[in-house]
């Protein structure tokens, strides 16, 4: 992996390598569409990124608040890619509520346990018929 210290990388090649997005193309767009901000301004792909900025970047309804500590220009392995932020503690704590949240509202929605049958399918069909 390409870790550098001193330099700077494009933030789109920074977001990828540290494995936030599977694709420079998803983190560009993700960049564009206002997702990511560095050090509290919105980004644009190219703009450089430093060892000791604040990135924060919000995928579906996760956000991540991480301080960069290496840059890199290539992709490796996760292990590596941990290794050039640390996530602030507020944002494990936020980005784990948020999950709880989500778990709860999942177990508290009705799951089949099978698919429907001809009789499921009746008693459906009747069902929506008396209730319009």
């Amino acid at each position: 992996m390409g870790t550098k210290q001193d330099s700077a990388v494009r933030l789109d090649l920074w977001l990828w390598a540290a494995r936030f997005f599977k694709t420079r193309r998803l983190a560009a767009d993700a960049i564009k569409g206002g997702k990511v901000t560095v050090n509290g301004a919105k980004g644009k792909p190219a703009k450089e990124v430093r060892a000791g900025q604040r990135i924060a970047v919000t995928k579906e309804a996760y956000e991540f608040v991480v301080h960069v500590e290496a840059v890199a220009d290539k992709r490796g392995p996760a292990s590596e890619a941990q290794q050039l932020y640390t996530e602030t503690p507020e944002s494990v704590e936020r980005r784990e509520q948020v999950r709880a949240q989500k778990r709860s509202v999942h177990a508290a929605m009705p799951h089949m346990d099978h698919r429907p049958d001809r009789r499921d399918r009746r008693r459906l069909a009747r069902f929506k018929r008396e209730r319009d």
